[in-house]
């Protein structure tokens, strides 16, 4: 699994900026408390490449998929617990689930940085996770 701040990176696609060239469909890996976009591991040195060449071409867009073997899909997103397709809620919640499941293993070990850590993450996690809810309940609301 990947993560980051101790949260289980979302797998995606997206666009990434090298210097003046946009490259669309990047594996992309996302991180829902942070923030935080790293390019997946399995396809960074292919992602390096291209964009030095399509730099060096002067290129202004390339499309990711168009030069990189097709490895991008087969079991690139295996190690990620939630993928962008999922419902936003169904990922907040999932990732409370495991956050909460880390703080009881914090607390049976003593670590009270680690715990601080899970109980911030957890924070984060509720105040997205009451957006996700609040939005939800204002669409129901609307349809009456």
């Amino acid at each position: 699994m990947s993560y980051c701040c101790g949260a289980g990176m979302i797998g995606t696609k997206g666009t990434l900026r090298h210097i003046e060239t946009h490259i669309h469909n990047v594996p992309l890996l996302f991180c829902p408390v942070c923030h935080r976009i790293e390019v997946h591991y399995m396809v960074e040195s292919e992602y390096e490449i291209l964009a030095e060449y399509a730099h060096g071409d002067g290129a202004a867009e390339v499309d990711f998929q168009d030069y990189v073997e097709d490895k991008t899909e087969a079991g690139l997103y295996d190690n990620c617990i939630n993928s962008e397709a999922e419902e936003p809620l169904d990922v907040v919640n999932r990732q409370i689930d495991m956050a909460l499941d880390l703080l009881t293993v914090a607390k049976l070990l003593k670590d009270d940085e680690w715990e601080q850590q899970l109980k911030r993450r957890l924070t984060a996690l509720n105040e997205r996770r009451n957006k996700f809810q609040k939005k939800a309940f204002s669409a129901g609301q609307g349809r009456d």
